[in-house]
């Protein structure tokens, strides 16, 4: 017999890109890091850059598809709904991801085909260049990926503050609705 879901979760399909999406996301932020700290154009710098890319490419290809998920599956409701501008930060702090998450790869596209380096995904295909090798728009897909980059790291960093805000200060669902305990899913 099947399981009814709570109405005070996420699905498992919205759950699922979530957290992938979040591993993918620190994976190729941590990758992205210790690159930085490598001799360019030596390995392993360049095979860490190529799952880099690979990792960032692919949020960029899961992207739409957990949007789209998002606007047809909509969101649970709230057993005790927060305050007004509560609900508005969150808000806000969810659309600041979906841009950085989109921003962040784009912009690291950018940098890379323009700078002429080549885009694989994990050794199965390369991506196409769908910009002109060019120095000057390389040099700004850099900075705006650097940049991005920083203020994914600093959103994230307080979007998990709110997280354990919420579960351990004021005691609330909203952890549960996107990690919900089992009992909340029999």
């Amino acid at each position: 017999m099947a399981r009814a879901r709570d109405p005070h979760t996420y699905d498992r399909t919205q759950r699922g890109f979530h957290w992938l999406m979040a591993a993918l996301i620190l994976v190729a932020l941590a990758l992205g890091l210790y690159a930085a700290w490598q001799v360019p154009g030596t390995s392993p710098r360049r095979e860490i850059l190529d799952i880099h890319k690979s990792i960032g490419l692919t949020v960029l290809l899961l992207l739409p598809l957990r949007f789209v998920y998002r606007l047809v599956a909509g969101e649970p409701a709230y057993r005790a709904p927060p305050s007004r501008s509560a609900h508005l930060a969150a808000r806000a702090a969810h659309w600041s991801l979906y841009a950085l998450m989109l921003l962040l790869p784009v912009s690291g596209y950018v940098y890379s085909a323009a700078g002429g380096y080549g885009l694989p995904w994990f050794g199965v295909f390369s991506f196409p260049r769908l910009v002109p090798v060019d120095k000057a728009l390389s040099l700004a897909g850099y900075t705006a990926h650097y940049w991005i980059a920083w203020a994914v790291g600093i959103v994230l960093a307080l979007h998990v503050l709110a997280v354990a805000w919420h579960a351990w200060i004021r005691r609330d669902e909203v952890l549960g609705r996107m990690w919900p305990r089992r009992a909340a899913e029999g």
